[in-house]
């Protein structure tokens, strides 16, 4: 299996209970097809660059997961199908790039760690 980075922007007037809704359907979307979620990032509400099917902000999501190759064009398809995404990019990563962006959050809490010991 392969290590992938998928970025969703969900639509903003959605609140923080559909937003919990979202990604427990993702991680079905992504169970479903054999895979494993690595690790969650809600990134919150942001300004868009440019209007994106009518919205000028857009609530982000980043996701690392786990699939086979082959399976990334169904769980593509299934995000054009979901509602509340109106857009989406799924990157594949190599293994040192999955270290370094889930090593950034070990790296956290061990400056935490240090910071509340001293």
């Amino acid at each position: 299996m392969r290590s992938y980075q998928s970025v969703l922007i969900l639509k903003p007037d959605i609140d923080e209970a559909r937003v919990k809704e979202a990604l427990e359907t993702i991680g079905e979307f992504i169970k479903s097809n054999g895979g494993a979620s690595l690790k969650i990032e809600n990134w919150g509400k942001k300004r868009l660059a440019y209007r994106v099917k009518k919205n000028r902000f857009g609530i982000y999501l980043n996701i690392y997961h786990t699939l086979e190759s082959a399976k990334v064009i169904e769980l593509e398809k299934k995000y054009k199908l979901y509602d509340s995404i109106i857009k989406f990019m799924v990157v594949r990563l190599d293994d040192d790039e999955l270290e370094r962006a889930l090593g950034k959050e070990v790296e956290e809490v061990e400056e935490e760690e240090v910071k509340s010991s001293d």
